[in-house]
């Protein structure tokens, strides 16, 4: 299929599914004005092509257009990629996020990342997190689900469960979000989660409950039918790991059908070959050696160079030890390539780095974004289309609590990422994830420039709310 030809098929699924791709305004003239700042020489996919344009903010922190653009400041970013900021809509930081929100927003705003949404996982008390964090300086703009395992384990019944989901929903929780693998739940109990996600109009994002290969696509089917009986946005969490690990291409086939029928499905991936968890959980209960085809000895803790024995392994279980699988337990070509291809897919870290000095974090947290775009690059993917995978489409998802972000257009809110195609590459590691990326020469959030050249900067993120 010709790229052009492609592209055309994947704008107008989009449309169907009511998550724009990436727009095209109306070009407006532009008069010779000065502004607090301009970006120039820069290269942007904007109006529908790649073009080089100054890009002005104004003072109320709102991009402007055109050449003629003049700012009291001027930064020169000749040959460098002008992109919306990147949103990581599966942003993880929901242990202590009160100590550790300022680690985990370095190391976002390193990647890129300009709006981390904890949609896996959030909060249980969206009221109370977002008036406390609100109160704190951000490096960038943050959001929260309602995080349904917490719930449940803190009302007794299911109708006290709806009441306090509600509760978060009312006071600005972007969706409900569950993780049925780690907490199995009634079929019948999801039925009315969803049915609450349908009535505030909120995605429903699940972690899937099943990830061996005899039984992932069940998950997926139980996910699309939740969709179908209740009419909620659905959004499956990180595919390639939970849901089509051994059978993508039965699985996007399922979500495409899905989507061709009228319900709205979505997914996202990270770019990783290897998945990382709890060893607490349930993933590594009786039989995980012949579910995954490893063995003690392919389990890495991360943030460190040990492997695991059959000892350390029972003594960590009883820990918050994560470990990761070996690289290549989920083949980028039959999982994560053919998932990036589909309009509904777009990338979402499903991490965050905790803690400083080699966190026992997924890599994944520092350098999700600047490893999609290298990855793009490498296979030739067109560059725009991963760049809606990581800005406009996750922002779409969210709505309205994004409108004006994740676009390039005249009068949208100024969340930028500038970086260097040539260079832009994830750096973090299984035994060090405490890496910055390469490649990210500037971020702004909210009109300010917030990292540049390495370093952190203003601080001006907002709460992302319903």
């Amino acid at each position: 299929m010709k790229r052009r030809t492609f592209l055309q098929l994947s704008v107008s699924v989009v449309a169907g599914l009511n998550l724009p791709a990436c727009r095209t305004p109306t070009v407006k003239s532009v008069e010779l004005q000065s502004l607090p700042l301009v970006l120039q020489g820069g290269k942007a996919f904007y109006q529908n092509k790649w073009q080089t344009i100054n890009v002005g903010i104004d003072p109320g922190g709102r991009l402007k257009f055109g050449n003629d653009l003049r700012g009291s400041e001027t930064i020169n970013i000749t040959g460098k990629v002008i992109s919306p900021g990147f949103v990581d809509i599966l942003a993880d930081n929901s242990m202590v996020p009160e100590s550790t929100y300022d680690t985990f927003e370095k190391y976002k705003v390193s990647d890129g990342v300009t709006t981390a949404l904890q949609m896996h996982g959030g909060s249980a008390n969206a009221g109370a997190y977002y008036q406390r964090f609100s109160s704190l300086q951000h490096s960038i703009n943050f959001g929260v689900s309602t995080f349904v395992m917490v719930i449940r384990g803190t009302a007794g019944n299911v109708a006290g469960r709806l009441r306090l989901i509600e509760k978060n929903l009312d006071e600005g929780a972007l969706g409900v979000s569950h993780s049925l693998e780690y907490q199995p739940t009634p079929y019948d109990e999801l039925l009315e989660y969803a049915k609450i996600a349908r009535k505030y109009d909120r995605p429903m994002f699940l972690h899937l409950r099943y990830s061996s290969s005899d039984r992932e696509l069940v998950g997926v089917d139980e996910a699309i039918q939740l969709a179908r009986e209740r009419g909620a946005r659905m959004h499956i969490a990180h595919l390639h790991s939970t849901g089509g690990t051994f059978h993508m291409e039965s699985a996007l086939e399922r979500i495409r059908n899905a989507n061709a029928q009228g319900l709205i499905v979505t997914t996202c991936v990270y770019p990783y070959s290897y998945w990382a968890t709890y060893l607490y959980n349930r993933r590594f209960d009786a039989g995980w050696q012949e579910r995954y085809g490893i063995s003690y000895g392919d389990l890495r803790v991360v943030g460190s160079s040990e492997r695991l024995t059959a000892q350390s392994f029972a003594r960590y279980r009883k820990s918050s030890k994560l470990v990761a699988v070996p690289d290549g337990l989920m083949p980028l070509d039959k999982t994560i390539d053919l998932a990036l291809k589909e309009p509904f897919c777009m990338i979402g870290s499903d991490g965050g780095i905790q803690f400083e000095t080699r966190a026992n974090s997924h890599p994944r947290g520092a350098g999700c974004f600047a490893t999609a775009i290298r990855h793009a690059l490498d296979i030739k993917m067109p560059l725009e289309q991963m760049l809606e995978k990581v800005t406009s489409l996750p922002s779409s998802v969210v709505r309205s609590a994004m409108k004006g972000r994740g676009v390039l257009e005249d009068g949208a809110i100024a969340d930028l990422t500038v970086f260097d195609e040539a260079t832009i590459r994830g750096n973090a590691t299984v035994e060090n994830p405490n890496q910055f990326s390469s490649g990210i020469e500037l971020v702004m959030v909210n009109g300010k420039i917030v990292f540049r050249e390495g370093k952190l900067a203003a601080k001006s993120g907002v709460g992302i709310k319903a």
